[in-house]
């Protein structure tokens, strides 16, 4: 596949032009929104907006746009601007989670990472087809799933963040994994409220780390 090679996955795309998928395309004003909602929550805390929950919430934005990219495009490179930022985002918050909030020394931080590359290539392994393509993301919900176990058991600030963002997560694998098979009784589809929801992941996934970052293994407040 080239860089310019049309690419048409969704049920909304019906055609190469720009504007075939305008709910797929406009709802990534979600990660927008998320990531300024996260970075004017990061302006009140007493450390404000720190390099790490900077770079987190500016690659919210980025995924934003390069999901918009891809929507709009539908090709080769745009594919590569979407799920780029996606994958960045997920191991820079895993590390950053590790070190900054469970306050691990670097070998468990690097096994963690390996861990999740395992995981992801475990998932990766299975039919591609299968609940259209979402098995991709299993990773990411385990480990989010895992790490909010953690945070809610060990009492760190917002204990919900994580597992709320574990179970929406839930819900929006759920609408893109029907996207295809509604096409025949709804031609929108439904991989715009993937995206709707997952603006919602990441808001508090990033405000789980923005509301414990440098605490370490010491337990917040409830």
């Amino acid at each position: 596949m080239s860089a310019f090679t049309p690419i048409d996955l969704y049920c909304e795309r019906l055609g190469p032009d720009f504007w075939a998928e305008p709910l797929n395309a406009l709802s990534n004003a979600a990660f927008l929104v998320a990531a300024w909602l996260a970075w004017r929550l990061a302006r009140t805390r007493p450390q404000g907006v720190t390099l790490q929950g900077g770079v987190l919430i500016g690659m919210m934005a980025t995924i934003g746009v390069g999901s918009f990219l891809f929507h709009t495009l539908a090709v080769g490179w745009a594919m590569w601007a979407d799920v780029i930022p996606i994958s960045v985002y997920q191991l820079l918050f895993l590390v950053f989670y590790v070190r900054s909030v469970a306050g691990a020394p670097l070998w468990l931080t690097a096994a963690s990472v390996a861990a999740f590359f395992g995981t992801s290539a475990a998932f990766g392994a299975l039919p591609a087809h299968w609940l259209n393509g979402s098995l991709s993301y299993g990773s990411a919900l385990v480990f989010i799933a895992g790490l909010g176990l953690w945070h809610w058991r060990t009492g760190r600030q917002a204990p919900w963040a994580l597992l709320g963002a574990a179970s929406v997560f839930v819900v929006s694998l759920t609408f893109r994994s029907l996207d295809m098979w509604v096409c025949p009784h709804f031609s929108e589809g439904t991989h715009a409220v993937w995206h709707l929801l997952n603006g919602v992941v990441l808001y508090l996934t990033t405000c789980g780390f923005v509301f414990n970052e440098g605490r370490g293994t010491r337990p917040g407040r409830r």
